[in-house]
């Protein structure tokens, strides 16, 4: 089966004056460039498939190039797209803005690189990751059972509605300015939680108003902060803490810790059903992926009697992974984030607190190195891998005394909160995109009628 515009809902006819239908390898170079025996890097930045999620792009690996996996092979500039072709219904794909000369993307990716004077490298990149375009390489896909993959000429063949340079220009700029205003809010997020995370070690794992008011030195800190810290120490089983503080079990101070649960088959979406938050989704403080939430029914949602998510609920990955290994996960959510209704199915536990030990105080502890290192070795070697109810109630804990603790959430709640209120702007103006981006590559939509609606927004 071959792609044809008229997977756009519109047939050529339909076009605006002035613009084509055009290959994408009319519009775009497909993997122009390899590692050759004249690369000039001995150490590489390397992109792998799970390093890219609809958009996103995580740390890469930073390897030498003699220890770098075969795949290791495509070289990638600035502004180029890469695209999955494995699993593409994953949406694993990207546009490349800062690059660094030595980046490379595994050869799961198919490389595309704009033709300057044919095509703008951001429309070429909303055009080849248009749902109609993934939609029809996952199709391709899925009838490979062994190895759901598509080949880099099923991109190459999709045939795309292609305006004239100025106004593709125009379309990535309006679509552009609503992924960089997402960026940037992905940054500014990170360095809120970097933020709070700084606060909680220097308070509960470094103990420096503590040490300093122990050695005679200025913590720092106003007065009144500066006053909930003891100013000695005592032995623990976690080591020196404290004087005044103590360490206990996680079940200690839970009011709450359960799973949820899911049909089979579920529903298509939030339209027809409730979101469903899984394993994928649990990646730390105001991450999310839209793009791999499940749904259960509406029937089901109500006639569950646990999973059901609260504001401030601390969600924590219980099992699964590698055999004989567990790599634990934990989120915060709250403030519509990220959905204003949902639960929970059951690789997740939801945890809550006594009101004497803040829900901002639990994530981070449980996100901390220390209580990181302790879960992975609870969880891993064991027939499934992960935590049940009972090792997560023997988990330990610092309990701080109660003003240090509610001074901490004083402090770091307003960044969580910042946090939260960031992530649903940025869910916003991912909605606004991904209503604009259909009917902007169709024609449907004008340029000067879309500029009004993104600006309104911004």
């Amino acid at each position: 089966m071959a792609f044809e515009v008229s997977r756009f809902g519109i047939t050529e006819k339909d076009l605006p004056l002035g613009w084509k239908v055009e290959r994408l390898d009319r519009l775009a170079d497909l993997n122009p460039e390899q590692i050759g025996a004249d690369y000039p890097h001995s150490e590489i930045a390397y992109l792998d498939i799970a390093n890219v999620s609809a958009g996103v792009i995580g740390e890469p690996a930073r390897l030498s190039l003699a220890s770098a996996p075969s795949r290791a092979k495509r070289i990638v500039r600035p502004s180029d797209i890469i695209v999955s072709t494995v699993r593409p219904g994953n949406r694993a794909y990207a546009f490349l803005r800062n690059v660094p000369t030595n980046l490379i993307v595994s050869t799961g990716f198919a490389v595309l690189r704009s033709k300057p004077h044919l095509a703008d490298p951001r429309f070429v990149y909303y055009v080849a990751t248009s749902e109609p375009v993934i939609d029809y390489l996952a199709s391709i896909a899925e009838e490979k059972s062994a190895y759901p993959s598509v080949n880099p000429i099923d991109i190459a063949e999709c045939v795309v509605p292609t305006p004239p340079l100025p106004e593709q220009r125009a379309i990535a700029h309006i679509l552009g300015t609503l992924d960089d205003k997402i960026e940037l809010n992905r940054r500014m997020n990170e360095t809120l939680e970097a933020m709070a995370r700084e606060l909680f070690n220097s308070w509960f794992v470094d103990f420096g108003p503590v040490r300093a008011k122990a050695e005679g030195r200025d913590p720092g800190l106003p007065k009144a902060i500066a006053d909930v810290f003891p100013d000695c120490f005592q032995d623990s089983e976690l080591g020196r803490i404290p004087k005044g503080w103590r360490v206990g079990k996680l079940g200690d101070v839970l009011t709450t810790i359960e799973t949820g649960g899911r049909p089979k088959g579920g529903v298509k979406d939030i339209a027809a059903g409730v979101p469903s938050v899984g394993a994928e989704s649990i990646v730390g403080l105001g991450h999310f992926d839209y793009g791999k939430t499940k749904f259960v029914p509406r029937e089901f949602f109500q006639a569950m009697t646990k999973g059901h998510v609260r504001d401030a609920d601390v969600l924590l990955y219980k099992d699964g992974g590698r055999p004989g290994e567990f790599e634990p996960h934990v989120t915060m959510v709250g403030d519509g984030f990220p959905f204003d209704r949902f639960c929970i199915n059951e690789h997740v536990y939801r945890l809550r607190t006594e009101p004497g030990v803040p829900q901002e105080y639990l994530y981070f502890w449980l996100s901390s190195d220390g209580a990181v290192d302790e879960m992975r070795n609870r969880g891993t070697g064991v027939a499934v891998p992960g935590l049940n109810s009972t090792a997560v109630r023997q988990l330990a804990v610092l309990l701080p005394g109660e003003p240090a603790l509610t001074r901490f959430q004083r402090e770091v709640g307003k960044l969580v909160r910042r946090v939260f209120a960031t992530c649903n702007q940025s869910r916003t103006l991912a909605a606004l995109r991904e209503t604009l981006l259909p009917k902007l590559i169709s024609g449907e939509l004008r340029v000067t009628h879309a500029e009004r609606i993104s600006a309104a927004a911004l």
